[in-house]
């Protein structure tokens, strides 16, 4: 859309601004992509607003940390990129003074409601916003172009008048490319010789079609995929990205070579021992689900067990007890569970259990299905490594049978 605007703005004689919002946690191919839409188009682009500020993003890894601030100075070390250095590039220390609707932490919609508002103010005409979403991408996006109510721009369907509380607010959302499939991007792209994002060319050798092909940002509610993808196509950017989730190094999670390796990862001082649990369990169900429901079955067991013989129910459970008590066994806590759990103790020894023939059989599963993610030398107890070298045995004793 960009480059069809530059196109027709270059015949016309005529300038535009655009708005950009990076959201920090990126493809390096997108920003490179970006860069270039920016030099192309500098002819005929009055402002280009790179936006670099704080806001508010959706991060479905965890229930108990449900947004992430990206560009937040507080995690500057967690990073994923270093901030862009252009002058076009406005950021927590030079944004306008006149931006008084701006606060950090603010959502991604607000910040584009409020800036096409003061955008319109400073213009002091009617604003047209380019928007280019095609309506077979989502039933939301689709009743944006039919809805029959909406306030249109001479009665133009592909177009809708922003809602504000100011009567003299002329924004209107302007839709393209709405009606556009797939197939035309594409087309366009061949015919028209427009440049487009590598991350694409590489997401189609790795296996997905171009109906599949979305950028979007890594933590949203398709965070598995996202992750495995930045994982294939920019790996040195996926270890970033991995760690880069606001709470417990995710990375060191997510990211590990043995499925049952310590995790290695701290509790955040502003998180309970109990919402620690819960964020591990999350973590590792993204990793295995099989792991996940193994303590889980077994953590509700030791509840029950609490709660029959102690009458200590489960919202009674301290988040921290003593320590010697803890280190005996002797008192339930939330740490006690988190630390069994971040320790990977698979039999849950530390809270009092044995493996049983269950807990081997699924051992013996979860081998079979993470073969590269088990080995032996992860094994430090005495019980799992017998499970796996008898597992490896019978293995290796059918091999010689067919062979």
């Amino acid at each position: 859309m960009l480059q069809l605007c530059v196109d027709i703005a270059s015949q016309k004689g005529k300038k535009f601004s655009v708005l950009y919002i990076d959201l920090e946690s990126q493809y390096r191919a997108t920003i490179e992509h970006v860069e270039q839409l920016r030099q192309i188009s500098a002819d005929v682009v009055d402002q280009f607003y790179w936006i670099c500020l704080p806001l508010s993003l959706r991060n479905a890894v965890s229930v108990i940390r449900p947004n992430w601030i990206c560009w937040d100075t507080d995690e500057r070390d967690k990073w994923v990129r270093d901030m862009p250095a252009y002058d076009c590039v406005i950021n927590e220390n030079n944004f306008p003074k006149d931006w008084t609707w701006f606060r950090k932490g603010m959502e991604f919609e607000e910040f584009t409601y409020e800036f096409s508002q003061w955008f319109q103010h400073q213009a002091g005409v009617p604003v047209a916003v380019g928007i280019a979403i095609r309506s077979d991408e989502s039933l939301n996006r689709f009743n944006t172009i039919i809805n029959m109510t909406k306030q249109t721009f001479k009665g133009y369907g592909w177009t809708t008048k922003l809602h504000t509380a100011d009567p003299k607010c002329l924004v209107y959302h302007f839709y393209p490319l709405y009606d556009w499939k797939a197939e035309d991007i594409w087309g366009a792209v061949s015919q028209l010789n427009l440049e487009f994002n590598e991350i694409y060319e590489l997401m189609y050798k790795n296996g997905l079609s171009i109906y599949q092909q979305r950028l979007c940002q890594p933590y949203g509610d398709d965070q598995r995929k996202g992750l495995d993808q930045f994982r294939a196509l920019e790996p040195e950017t996926w270890e970033k990205v991995v760690s880069r989730v606001h709470g417990v190094n995710f990375g060191n999670i997510y990211a590990r070579t043995s499925l049952l390796g310590n995790m290695r990862s701290e509790k955040p001082a502003g998180m309970t021992w109990q919402q620690y649990t819960v964020f591990l369990l999350e973590s590792l169900g993204l990793y295995s689900p099989e792991l996940r429901d193994h303590y889980y079955f077994k953590l509700r067991t030791f509840f029950r067990w609490w709660d029959h013989h102690y009458g200590i129910r489960i919202e009674d459970i301290p988040d921290e007890a003593d320590r010697k008590l803890e280190s005996r066994r002797e008192v339930p806590s939330w740490r006690r569970v988190a630390r069994a759990i971040e320790k990977n103790d698979f039999w849950l020894k530390r809270l009092s259990f044995a493996q049983t023939k269950t807990d081997v059989q699924l051992l013996l599963n979860l081998r079979k299905k993470y073969r590269n993610l088990i080995r032996l030398e992860d094994a430090t107890d005495r019980h799992m490594r017998e499970a796996i070298l008898e597992e490896e045995d019978e293995r290796n004793s059918l091999l010689r049978r067919k062979v």
